[in-house]
């Protein structure tokens, strides 16, 4: 059993390496990706229910969107609001909304809005004049009841570019 110790050691110790040396080219790779415009959908949980009869619990919506390129601007073009049936409730933008470096911008939804229901969603067009770091683009939901708060982040989801 003693001749085998080291054996099994330097298997394990070579396995060890061996990982560790094909891992780590893929975890240093950077995670952001470029692009010239996408559309974008972000769920908005205008309400969430609570307890055994589901009573709806109402919640504010800030949609925001934040550009991620140091050096390019972009455009919001577009920026549609959907009720859980899909239907469109209303549009935030009609014309573009240019981004700077770094810039954000932001659209809210107050808590008595009832409108959208709990599957609203946003649709969010953007452009750019040349390929930047695709923005961070997403939902914060709030509320307070009673001593109760909620909240939570829904981020946007890329449908086309």
């Amino acid at each position: 059993m003693k001749q085998k110790l080291p054996v099994l050691l330097a298997l394990i110790l070579l396995f060890a390496v061996s990982f560790t040396v094909t891992a780590t080219p893929a975890a240093a790779a950077p995670e952001y990706r470029l692009s010239k415009g996408q559309t974008v959908y972000v769920p908005v949980y205008s309400n969430v229910f609570s307890g055994p009869r589901k009573r709806p619990f109402q919640l504010a919506a800030t949609l925001s969107v934040r550009n991620t390129d140091p050096a390019g601007s972009l455009k919001i073009t577009a920026i549609d609001y959907y009720d859980t049936n899909g239907k469109l409730v209303r549009r935030y933008r009609t014309g573009a909304l240019s981004l700077g470096p770094l810039a954000s911008a932001d659209f809210h939804i107050d808590e008595k809005d009832v409108a959208g229901g709990f599957g609203a969603n946003f649709i969010v067009r953007w452009e750019a004049d040349r390929a930047i770091n695709a923005p961070i683009i997403e939902c914060v939901m709030i509320g307070t009841a009673s001593g109760q708060g909620i909240s939570f982040v829904s981020p946007g989801q890329e449908i086309k570019e």
